[in-house]
């Protein structure tokens, strides 16, 4: 069963006076007012910093409802969550904050959706809460910005097109970032941190890192090698040099649920992997060879103790963020090759109208939460699912329409 309609709200932003939060309340005030069909509030725990923001939305927000809530608050929290049919949350690193919400949805039979790429804590909250929220209700759909909506929907797309076009999905995927153009949110960069940090301490972590079904039920394991790209390499069905993408680790583990959560509809046998395109000859090869050393380089000294302050020190901070002007100058290109088990090829391509991190995560996560809301049916059973197997083809016509994101076919063979 799912939550009553009979809510005073669709939906509620929770941590609506963060950096990525600012810009989602913007877009969905720009995108569907305050006083139309759609019924939302902002929420945090600073009534001055809520009141700041509606005074900077622009005419018609004073009417904008306000919701105060501390993230360690559990009983404001579950008020919270009675109000709503869904919430969608920008409090991070999750792993330090986003526990207390993710309890109060399951407990209400609340939907959920967040921006989060700690694949670390994903795996905790199925693991403590998945049999609550099928119980109650509460659809959790984790990772709806630029890590992994991109990724997990070009995946989607591609199988879709693929199944139509040659009659079966595709057993191998490659996902390769052509261009990103946009600045590392300060907030992505604390999650990071504290991934490295954790990991360093917890050998079963590290463990778990490195398992690209970490997030699968326990019987989704596929029998053939996962690629998992580690330094430069040559691409030879683009003919430029590959580094190691740093979403691809919390990329991969969502699309490997997707296909689980759709009974292996990929196959069981699936395959997948995503690095980034560094162009070709010697410029391309030492750039490659760069980003693997600079990467490298970041976690080592993020798990240390002694040089952590330092990367702290010169990283963008939480609440950081490019200017307007920028987020919007902001895109990215990505490539999809899939191969059938007999070597039928297919390439798509995803393309986002504004930079990753910032612009065009806050349309996509706006639209997310709008999806759950308002097209997800309502018989769908709860539990932790992906944007893909949740929100399938009913996002993809809401990040086409509205969030500046193309998907189509470059070429089969």
């Amino acid at each position: 069963m799912t939550k009553s309609a009979e809510t005073t709200y669709d939906l509620i932003v929770f941590g609506a006076t963060s950096f990525v939060g600012q810009i989602l309340t913007q877009y969905l005030f720009d995108s569907y007012g305050v006083s139309g069909e759609v019924k939302w509030a902002i929420a945090g725990r600073s009534e001055s910093k809520l009141s700041a923001l509606k005074s900077d939305l622009g005419d018609g927000a004073g009417d904008l409802p306000v919701i105060l809530a501390d993230a360690t608050d559990d009983q404001a929290l579950k008020a919270l969550c009675e109000q709503t049919r869904v919430v969608i949350s920008t409090v991070g690193p999750y792993a330090l904050y986003g526990e207390p919400l993710i309890k109060a949805c399951v407990d209400t039979g609340t939907d959920y959706c967040d921006l989060t790429g700690e694949v670390q804590w994903i795996g905790r909250m199925i693991e403590r809460y998945e049999d609550q929220a099928k119980a109650s209700g509460a659809r959790i759909v984790h990772c709806c910005g630029f890590d992994s909506i991109p990724s997990d929907m070009g995946v989607w797309f591609l199988q879709q097109q693929a199944e139509k076009t040659f009659g079966e999905p595709c057993q191998d995927v490659r996902m390769r970032v052509k261009v990103a153009k946009g600045g590392l949110s300060g907030g992505t960069v604390a999650s990071m941190i504290n991934v490295a940090k954790e990991a360093a301490a917890d050998p079963k972590l590290r463990k778990e890192l490195a398992n690209p079904f970490s997030t699968c039920p326990p019987e989704h394991r596929s029998k053939v090698r996962q690629p998992s790209l580690k330094g430069a390499e040559f691409d030879k069905t683009f003919n430029v040099w590959l580094a190691p993408f740093v979403m691809g680790t919390i990329n991969t583990r969502v699309v490997h649920r997707s296909n689980a959560m759709q009974n292996a509809r990929y196959g069981i046998e699936f395959t997948y992997d995503e690095a980034m395109m560094t162009g070709s000859g010697t410029k391309g090869r030492l750039t490659a060879y760069g980003i693997t050393a600079a990467l490298a380089g970041f976690f080592t000294a993020s798990a240390i103790k002694p040089t952590r302050w330092l990367v702290e020190k010169f990283v963008p901070q939480p609440g950081d963020g490019p200017a307007p002007e920028a987020q919007k100058a902001g895109f990215y290109d990505l490539r999809f090759v899939g191969r059938t088990q007999d070597g039928k090829t297919m390439i798509t391509k995803v393309t986002g109208d504004a930079d990753p991190g910032y612009g065009s995560t806050s349309k996509m996560l706006g639209e997310a939460g709008m999806c759950l809301a308002f097209d997800v049916p309502a018989d769908q059973p709860g539990g932790f699912w992906t944007p893909a197997s949740l929100l399938d083809g009913n996002l993809l016509d809401r990040l086409t329409s509205k969030a500046g994101l193309t998907f189509e076919v470059v070429e089969t063979r």
